[in-house]
């Protein structure tokens, strides 16, 4: 099996960062609050509809004033941010990787795109090669899923909703992704090997819903994901991307957020505190 990206031989640092979606409906500057307070090693800003999540110079500031690092910045690949940064998908790219080189973020998380984005799916692998090509920012494209319609389902994302599939230079793997799908994760990260560059921590069942769930509260093999990374050389980034919106108060969240840390710590074979004196 081919090592994960950045393999670096026995003792590969792999930081464990916060998604600014794992505290909604709080906004992005809870979330990095959040993240210093409970000792995460950074912050995944999902762009979305909150003012600051696309705004670069207001991400610097919250940087310097809790003094926690942008790991990755997640373009606006949802419906519900169609709008967000114009509506052309490689504009959203492209700020998207201005948004990274300026908060110093190494990573950008992109989504397939939508099986009604003919134009844009034709020429996405080739224009991720040719973006990556000119920038030190890595375009890691996510995993997805079919969208299930009654017994069959629909394929929503093109070129493939399976980044498998697809010649990526970079690629996430989305926990609760592959419990939509019904993909074996442990398979899934296996077959990716170096081009394994981020992964989103959740968990999920065997429902159609994208659901989130904090790690261990669902049916995936989460923990042993973890722990093969870990033994395989792994030192891309490990972002907690989980549901808290349900959570009936902030002392909830916390107490979510800080169950989801302790759980990759565990099973990536790190202290509890990890290791951001090392980064």
């Amino acid at each position: 099996m081919t090592p994960p990206a950045g393999a670096q031989g026995p003792d590969p640092v792999v930081r464990v960062g916060l998604s600014t979606s794992s505290v909604f409906p709080e906004s992005t500057a809870t979330a990095f609050e959040l993240a210093a307070y409970l000792g995460y090693d950074g912050v995944e800003v999902m762009v979305g509809t909150d003012a600051t999540s696309q705004d670069a110079s207001a991400l610097r500031a919250l940087v310097d004033h809790y003094e926690i690092p942008i790991l990755a910045i997640h373009a606006p690949c949802l419906v519900i941010t169609q709008h967000v940064w114009g509506t052309d998908p490689w504009g959203k790219l492209q700020r998207a990787q201005r948004a990274a080189e300026t908060v110093g973020a190494g990573t950008v998380v992109v989504h397939p795109p939508f099986r009604w984005q003919r134009d844009y799916a034709r020429e996405f692998v080739a224009g991720l090669h040719r973006m990556e090509s000119e920038t030190a920012v890595r375009f890691a494209v996510e995993n997805m899923y079919p969208w299930r319609a009654g017994p069959g389902s629909v394929a929503a994302y093109l070129p493939d909703w399976d980044v498998r599939n697809d010649d990526y230079l970079h690629t996430t793997l989305d926990l609760s992704h592959t419990a939509v799908s019904r993909t074996d994760p442990l398979e899934m990260a296996a077959d990716l090997g170096s081009r394994l560059a981020h992964v989103h921590l959740a968990d999920g069942t065997d429902s159609s819903r994208d659901e989130h769930r904090i790690p261990g509260r669902g049916s995936q093999p989460v923990a042993e994901v973890l722990t093969q990374l870990a033994g395989t050389g792994f030192s891309g980034t490990v972002i907690a991307e989980v549901s808290t919106r349900k959570a009936p108060d902030r002392a909830a969240r916390i107490a979510d957020l800080a169950e989801t840390l302790a759980f990759a710590r565990l099973h990536l074979g790190q202290g509890p505190h990890g290791p951001r004196v090392r980064t």
